[in-house]
């Protein structure tokens, strides 16, 4: 029997009800959209709960007709077939129920940047970031999720040193926030002429996108310099200032845009500096509640080695919950939801174990 706040499932229920009556007596716009926004959160929940009181309801009454002994013999026989059903549907209700009570991280409904970098491994770790962003890339089409390039910066060989990416969809971060950390690649390069295998990396960070109110940037805080944007080719070199680069002064954290337009640049750089700062934020916050860091899908840090793609093995493997899938290829191909699933299954679970609801 799963463990479940009876008390708090009552006062969401009351309060959507309270929402309901409130909604239909025509408040004013203002009023009415920031409880439309409360009740879309709460209707799930309420569902749920509706339907587990009715199968409690329809539960008590077969256990009832099987406890009377002038129930007749069909009617029993009847009960008996349909109790197993209903005590699974009471199971899977309790269940759903529990992770619905789960503290909800703030940040999940967010857009996200994403930011991968080549590591260790030279011109075969620039290639395998355009593997994982590639990979990234085919994961959010199939979600229909928009991706689009920020600003890249070419590998020598092919692939990137670094590029950055904004994703926007439903639930954008909630599904890819535990990306996050150094993704090794096992392979034999395509220069090495013995067969040997190489193993690099590649950091990936995934950032809430923030908005304006998640994060205050005063101007007396920041530095805005503009100079030559300078490229492999003289299609660049000869263009005006168009570069920007915006260093934050009390963080030292610093953002380069160049592309073409200089406002464009100005734009996409201060939201990538407002995305880095949040996560700076959430990063305190996190460190402060050490119990909340514990519960986490690893640590969060970017330096923490969390997954192995083993080409010659066709076999992949998430080190933090020791998930192994000999698919490699089609995890490749943006086929993450097997990974991605577990991994918040995980988190979930932890969480679950710290607020006592595990039952």
């Amino acid at each position: 029997m799963v463990n479940l706040p009876r008390d708090r499932m009552d006062q969401v229920v009351k309060r959507f009800e309270m929402l309901e009556a409130q909604m239909s007596a025509g408040p004013a716009p203002d009023a009415y959209v920031k409880m439309a926004s409360e009740y879309a959160e709460l209707q799930e929940m309420v569902a749920k709960v509706r339907e587990l009181r009715s199968a409690e309801h329809e539960q008590a009454d077969l256990e009832a007709m099987l406890a009377d002994k002038g129930t007749d013999a069909e009617m029993r026989a009847l009960a008996e077939a349909d109790l197993p059903g209903v005590e699974e549907r009471i199971e899977a209700l309790q269940k759903d129920i529990q992770i619905l009570l789960l503290p909800k991280d703030a940040a999940d409904d967010k857009n996200a940047i994403l930011e991968i970098r080549a590591g260790t491994g030279g011109d075969e770790a620039a290639l395998f970031a355009g593997d994982l962003f590639r990979m990234y890339e085919r994961y959010a089409a199939e979600r229909g999720w928009r991706f689009e390039t920020v600003s890249a910066s070419d590998g020598d060989a092919g692939g990137f040193k670094e590029i950055i990416a904004t994703v926007s969809g439903k639930g954008v971060f909630a599904h890819l926030k535990f990306e996050s950390g150094v993704h090794r690649v096992q392979r034999v390069p395509a220069t090495e002429a013995s067969g040997r295998i190489h193993t690099s990396a590649a950091t990936v960070a995934v950032l809430p996108e923030a908005e304006e109110v998640d994060i205050e940037i005063r101007a007396e805080d920041i530095r805005i310099d503009t100079m030559r944007a300078s490229g492999s080719g003289g299609q660049h070199v000869n263009t005006t200032d168009s570069a920007v680069r915006i260093t934050h002064l009390p963080t030292g954290i610093m953002v380069v845009q160049a592309e073409k337009s200089q406002h464009q640049n100005r734009a996409k750089a201060m939201q990538i500096l407002r995305a880095r700062l949040y996560d700076l934020e959430r990063g305190k916050a996190d460190e402060e509640r050490s119990e909340s860091r514990k519960s986490q899908v690893g640590s969060g840090d970017r330096s923490e080695r969390i997954r192995t793609y083993n080409f010659p093995q066709g076999r992949v493997t998430d080190h933090r919950i020791n998930l192994t899938l000999y698919k490699l290829d089609r995890v490749m191909m943006g086929e993450l939801d097997e990974i991605v699933g577990a991994l918040i299954a995980d988190h979930q679970s932890k969480l679950l174990a710290d607020i006592g609801l595990d039952g």
